[in-house]
């Protein structure tokens, strides 16, 4: 005799075995988004939903048929997306909204972008394949497919790091701004981040909308620090310095950097670049032993 399956086990199958709304992204040298995403045959409007994770903000794209069984919304650059990581979800007629999983990302025209920053700003969206949290009951069951997130950064302005050059003694960044200009008073500065005390300043070599500064490693004590340019001198605006005008969502992991052994008046210490979850540039310094 076959013991009946309980209503909520058949549910919770159904969902693991469903398979999910996808969408594929072309992004344009602008900063903007298109979504091809597949049609559910499910009757109404229909918008592609972008929910900003740990905050309320939420953006509505209406999507409308192309044919073949698709939807395409697009995203331009003048939408403001604040910065952070978006979850991308369909939702048809006011029902439930479907997390969407990504298909083919085209992002071709992010690889080496140079944006104009004639608006005193640069917008970067990147898509991703993302983890998509577990549901009730199900946790640490690790989910058949990645889910779609658009990752947002908008600064004002921006200093891009073009080049990081690791130096046995310092290290090298070669960068450009973008909605401000470059002045003679230019220069870089390096802020730990857990410590107080000041800033240590680094000079700044400028050509044009370029800049060139070096840090030595023996002027830092043990810790991380943050890489900030100052494009106009002390008076001006105060600019993180990253690397986000490219197609790599999530930099830490993936362009790593040498590190060196360094003498300093701290003792020798293991030193060198990376990014942080944010594609900022800083700098770690730890014990060599």
């Amino acid at each position: 005799m076959m013991t009946p399956v309980p209503r909520a086990a058949r549910r919770r199958a159904e969902a693991d075995t469903a398979v999910p709304p996808s969408a594929d992204c072309i992004a344009d040298s602008a900063g903007g988004l298109t979504f091809d995403v597949t049609d559910t045959g499910e009757p109404g409007d229909a918008h592609l939903v972008l929910r900003r994770r740990g905050g309320r903000e939420e953006v509505r794209l209406p999507l409308t048929p192309v044919g073949d069984g698709r939807l395409r919304a697009a995203l331009p650059s003048s939408v403001p997306l604040p910065e952070g990581r978006w979850d991308a979800y369909a939702q048809v007629a006011g029902g439930e909204p479907h997390r969407l999983v990504p298909g083919v990302n085209d992002l071709r025209s992010l690889v080496a972008r140079v944006p104009s920053g004639a608006l005193g700003r640069v917008a970067v969206r990147i898509p991703y394949a993302s983890g998509f949290p577990a549901p009730p009951g199900r946790e640490g069951v690790s989910p058949r497919h990645g889910r779609l997130t658009v990752r947002s950064w908008l600064r004002a302005p921006h200093a891009e790091a073009v080049e990081l050059g690791c130096g046995e003694r310092d290290l090298g960044v070669r960068g450009r701004v973008y909605g401000v200009g470059l002045t003679p008073d230019a220069y870089a500065e390096v802020c730990h981040r857990d410590a107080a005390g000041p800033p240590v300043r680094a000079e700044v070599a400028v050509d044009q909308h370029e800049f060139r500064c070096t840090v030595a490693y023996e002027a830092l004590r043990p810790g991380v620090w943050d890489l900030w340019l100052r494009p106009t001198g002390e008076s001006g605006p105060r600019v993180r310095v990253a690397r986000l005008l490219d197609d790599i969502a999530d930099k830490k992991t993936v362009l790593l950097h040498p590190r060196t052994t360094v003498r300093t008046p701290h003792g020798p210490l293991v030193a060198g670049p990376y990014y942080t979850g944010d594609n900022d540039v800083s700098v770690t310094l730890a014990p060599a032993d």
